[in-house]
């Protein structure tokens, strides 16, 4: 037996019996155990032996894990639960467990229908009135959400709605999509015309309906939009555009939300038992009000509502911010011949697209060349507590530092004004821990660095009719001013929607639990409020970049299925409600 193997059978042996004590000694002291659903009903991460035996103590009579099987050499396994059947990790070190990692797959008796199982799609034979596909869709567009209520109701159609939408399809739940847009994929439709994803291919997927192999690395927003439109069609998601959600209740006693829906411009009232917010990571756009601002004459708008470059060759523009979309949009209009100054205000980590990709492995042409799917990449990358991730991130941050020297110094030299995190931990750390303050440089940072796009490094002070005025005097005159100053938290909808003091009971959404006394407990190093249960019951946010809306929509559509079921779920360190967002 490898170390892995005997490490396992001890430590099933111990969880088998019931002795939490015993299987927490297999860990050496500060270990982690990272379990997305299968243990806990809930995402969570613990930190230390007293902590896993804690969990273990508490859960072990309802879980009752059994079936422990060594999967490969590589740390895997597969186990049973009383409900359902999971998959996990270990990492060892000197015979103990560094880290455990465990993920519900699916529940027994409720599995996907897939391969050998799959539908028949219709019943051979000559029958009157036939109920034929058509039928039934045509059934659905008609009643769902009308005569019959979803279970669940996911309000924004994007990627992340959809997805999950597919994923409950496949086992089983009512679920109902709606999204404010006309089509499926107009929220990227709608963005300026040169937006293409910063992320490679490979980490894109959507689930079950991988691209094809000929897709481009960088997929543009309107063939984006195309494919997540196709991708409703192809797996038959009930969904209504230009639907805009306008207010939902929750009903504690009868445990289930009254929501009205405009749709078709009157007001339809849906209830559902549950409802994920699916509206993006982002909030509402964050818009500055400057001095002076009523009084400019020109053009003025959020990156949001940007929609490019075109019409402004030999006009002023001026560009508020320095991330993704600042960097993008000034790109953009220097395209279009226009005059641009990007206003930088606080420091931004920069990083090229070709080097992250050399320093992604796990989503590559060569990781697929040698067996490791997207799953497969999703699950490696998900092993790892986030708490872990920095320090391990810093050896690639400092290699990128080097390797690109030259590209840095000539920004230096410009003017801009870089950051590598907090603790020089890079981009990966930035997002999970803010959602922003960062660029992926597609093609902008040479532009800055030569001096093709102008750049000043301060505040805005006022606007006048003209110009843009900063707080050291820097006069900017300007015919079009584009605020790409960002999004509020995800939690604003939830207080738009619902109500304030409902927003205030849930708190922030995104960014990792700080761990501090304001915000205790094992959820530490988890996004807050993401894929699980949230302080207000029945409530659920669901998002990410595409790659982490692909993995946790598994995890999100297992846990409402499961409540579809009547399955228990008593959650094991529920998120307290956080200070305000």
């Amino acid at each position: 037996m490898t170390e892995q193997e005997q490490w396992l059978a001890r430590f099933a042996a111990a969880l088998e019996r019931g002795d939490a004590d015993a299987a927490a000694s297999h860990f050496i002291e500060t270990g982690y155990w990272r379990d997305l659903v299968a243990f806990t009903w809930n995402i969570v991460t613990f930190e230390n032996r007293a902590a896993i035996a804690a969990m273990l103590k508490a859960r072990l009579a309802d879980v009752r894990p059994s079936a422990f099987r060594m999967e490969s050499g590589e740390g895997w396994f597969t186990f049973e639960t009383a409900v359902g059947r999971g998959r996990g990790h270990v990492r060892l070190k000197d015979g103990k467990a560094t880290t455990l990692f465990t993920a519900l797959m699916e529940l027994k008796g409720f599995e996907e229908k897939a391969g050998s199982t799959r539908e028949a799609g219709t019943e051979h034979g000559a029958f009157r009135n036939r109920v034929t596909w058509t039928d039934r869709r045509q059934a659905d567009a008609e009643e769902f959400g009308i005569t019959r209520q979803p279970f669940v109701l996911i309000v924004g159609g994007g990627q992340g709605g959809i997805g999950l939408g597919a994923r409950l399809k496949r086992i089983g739940v009512p679920a109902l999509i709606v999204d404010a847009h006309e089509r499926p994929g107009d929220a990227w439709r709608k963005r300026y015309k040169s937006l293409c994803l910063h992320d490679p291919v490979w980490y894109d997927h959507l689930p079950y309906l991988p691209f094809p192999d000929h897709w481009p690395i960088y997929t543009p927003k309107d063939k984006m939009g195309d494919w997540l439109e196709s991708y409703v069609k192809i797996m038959e998601l009930d969904y209504w555009p230009s639907s805009p959600c306008r207010s939902a209740v929750f009903d504690e006693a009868a445990g289930e939300w009254t929501v009205v829906v405009e749709r078709a411009g009157k007001p339809v009232t849906i209830r559902p038992k549950h409802l994920v917010l699916a509206t993006g990571m982002s909030g509402f756009p964050e818009v500055p009000r400057f001095p002076g601002a009523e009084t400019f004459k020109g053009m003025q708008h959020h990156s949001s509502k940007h929609t490019g470059g075109e019409g402004w060759a030999g006009k002023r523009c001026v560009v508020v911010g320095s991330n993704n979309s600042a960097h993008d949009i000034a790109a953009d209009l220097w395209e279009h011949g226009a005059d641009v100054t990007l206003l930088q205000r606080s420091p931004t980590l920069v990083m090229r697209a070709e080097s992250l990709a050399r320093h992604r492995p796990l989503y590559s042409e060569d990781a697929l060349a040698k067996g490791i799917t997207t799953e497969k990449a999703d699950f490696i990358a998900a092993s790892l507590p986030y708490a872990l991730q920095p320090a391990a991130a810093r050896p690639m941050t400092a290699q990128i530092r080097s390797d690109d020297a030259d590209f840095y110094a000539r920004l230096e030299k410009a003017g801009f004004r870089l950051t590598f995190g907090e603790d020089e931990t890079g981009i990966g750390t930035m997002y999970m821990r803010r959602g922003s303050g960062y660029y992926i440089d597609v093609g902008a940072s040479a532009l800055i660095a030569s001096g093709e796009i102008k750049l000043e490094s301060s505040e805005v002070d006022h606007l006048t009719a003209t110009s843009v005025v900063l707080k050291d005097g820097t006069e900017l005159p300007a015919d079009l001013v584009v605020y790409a100053t960002g999004y509020g938290s995800m939690n604003q909808w939830a207080a738009a929607l619902i109500s304030p003091e409902v927003a205030d009971k849930v708190g922030k959404v995104w960014g990792l639990g700080s761990g501090t006394a304001k915000d205790p407990g094992p959820w530490e190093g988890e996004p807050r409020n993401m894929w699980k249960p949230t302080a207000q019951e029945n409530l659920w946010f669901h998002g990410g970049n595409l790659a982490q809306s692909r993995h946790y929509s598994r995890f999100l559509a297992l846990q409402l299925k499961a409540r579809l079921e009547g399955l228990a779920t008593p959650v094991y360190a529920r998120a307290p409600v956080h200070h305000k967002a």
